[in-house]
């Protein structure tokens, strides 16, 4: 396919799509944003949430989804890609694999310790399923260590994956930490998208020191 018909089929897809529209309608920057609402919607996420970490936010759909849904909670959004200002959040620049954004990131927190970890984090998709996979399987993986050192007790969790190598053990993992494990994909996905969400509700699991990084 030319990069003309590319271009121009994503442009007929953005302009047939019901969620593009809506999210342009309610001031959101991305349509991910009902895919988060209605995770919630579901599952009730952010029912009494203090503290919020949106990994992987950019553009920050998910964070300014949070910060309406629950003024008062702390919104702490994390990428490695430039978020433009939102009112109420606050951005900290920089690769979430990388030690030193880590580091960052959980000093920022200080003593807090958040009542919801978001993750849609995604790699730069190559093509060979395989590396893909792998890729998506370690930024989860990453993602449930990260819950595993910082989550507050009772605390929930949802975290983007493609189902395929690895998938279950990571499942397994996530059973052994919180008392109740789903998977789910909202209406708001496309149906062509390998996404789904591994949705954690309430944080029993064995603790990491936080110093261990």
């Amino acid at each position: 396919m030319s990069k003309r018909r590319g271009n121009n089929a994503w442009l007929n897809r953005q302009r047939a799509d019901p969620y593009v529209a809506k999210a342009h309608t309610d001031g959101y920057r991305a349509r991910s944003a009902y895919k988060l609402a209605q995770l919630d919607e579901r599952d009730d996420l952010l029912a009494g949430v203090g503290c919020v970490v949106d990994l992987g936010a950019a553009p920050g759909a998910w964070s300014q989804y949070c910060r309406r849904r629950v003024p008062s909670a702390r919104v702490l959004a994390l990428d490695r890609l430039a978020i433009e200002p939102i009112d109420g959040v606050e951005i900290l620049s920089g690769d979430f694999t990388s030690d030193d954004t880590l580091h960052r990131l959980l000093a920022t927190l200080g003593d807090a310790r958040p009542d919801l970890v978001l993750s849609d984090m995604a790699p730069n998709v190559s093509g060979v399923k395989s590396v893909d996979q792998a890729a998506i399987m370690d930024l989860a993986e990453l993602t449930l260590d990260y819950c595993e050192r910082v989550l507050a007790d009772g605390g929930n969790a949802v975290i983007k994956v493609f189902q395929g190598a690895g998938f279950d053990a990571l499942v397994g993992s996530a059973r052994r930490c919180f008392k109740q494990v789903t998977v789910r994909k909202p209406d708001a996905s496309r149906d062509a998208s390998a996404e789904v969400y591994l949705v954690g509700r309430s944080w029993c699991g064995v603790r990491q020191e936080s110093s261990d990084v």
